[in-house]
């Protein structure tokens, strides 16, 4: 399946017009890139953070392999929204499962909270990370900046108990660097845990690795609080998808949509 954020995320993305230009994304990652590199030569281990789904990962074609399951689910008890369902494709799918719903044409309440039920004891585990795919350019920059000396740390909300065997395979699986020297996997200990509370209790806990020097993540609130953390670092969105109603961005904060250079 396509990984590339296609029109209607680029419509619909209230941060459009923050978006670095193709040239002004390549200076700002081949920057990020010399510095890692600079620091490594120096001495001082340099930190490079990504958050994993809608950052380096696209998680949607995971969202659309658990629909048409959905779908197969409902062919008998409700057949056009089954249809629906297994009509879904990677461009019909945003943030919110329930939107998602509703974006191909499933209206009922009822319906919703079935689907959600079925998403939820499928999205959170192991066995569908097989689905994921790389955000576009971001294989290829993730290794660039471990071969420049720098730490990789992949510090996600997904849980330990639940995700993390999963994710090791689908890091090794898509290319990414893992279970090498010069790289940290860093998970939520319980699911339960809101994602933005466990980043902002483990922010300050990455300078013990090393010098934090860039952070990316796609939530604009994880944006500002890695930065309050670390206000030298250069903080970068990831412009892909997002939980409703985020707050501004600080002003320092670069927004991108893809690591291609």
């Amino acid at each position: 399946m396509c990984s590339c954020y296609g029109a209607r995320a680029l419509l619909t993305s209230i941060f459009h017009s923050k978006r670095l230009d193709p040239p002004s994304r390549a200076k700002l990652l081949g920057d990020v890139l010399q510095r890692a590199r600079r620091h490594a030569e120096a001495g001082t281990c340099p930190v490079i953070v990504f958050d994993l789904d809608g950052t380096l990962i696209d998680n949607r074609p995971r969202v659309v392999a658990i629909l048409h399951e959905l779908g197969d689910f409902w062919r008998d008890k409700h057949p056009e929204a089954a249809a629906r369902c297994r009509a879904a494709t990677v461009g019909d799918i945003g943030y919110g499962v329930v939107d998602n719903l509703r974006r191909l044409g499933v209206e009922h309440s009822w319906l919703h909270d079935e689907g959600l039920s079925f998403w939820k004891q499928r999205f959170f585990t192991d066995e569908y990370q097989e689905h994921d795919v790389e955000v576009p350019g971001a294989v290829k920059f993730a290794r660039a900046c471990h071969e420049t000396g720098a730490l990789l740390v992949y510090l996600t909300g997904r849980d330990l108990p639940g995700m993390a065997i999963g994710t090791f395979k689908s890091l090794r699986d898509l290319g990414f660097p893992i279970g090498t020297m010069g790289v940290k996997l860093v998970t939520k200990p319980a699911f339960e845990i809101p994602d933005t509370q466990f980043k902002r209790d483990v922010a300050g806990e990455l300078g013990r690795f090393g010098e934090v020097l860039a952070v990316f993540d796609n939530e604009p609130a994880n944006c500002n609080l890695l930065l309050d953390a670390y206000p030298e670092c250069t903080s970068v969105f990831v412009d892909t998808q997002h939980a409703p109603d985020p707050p501004n961005l600080y002003p320092s904060v670069h927004v991108i949509d893809t690591f291609e250079m």
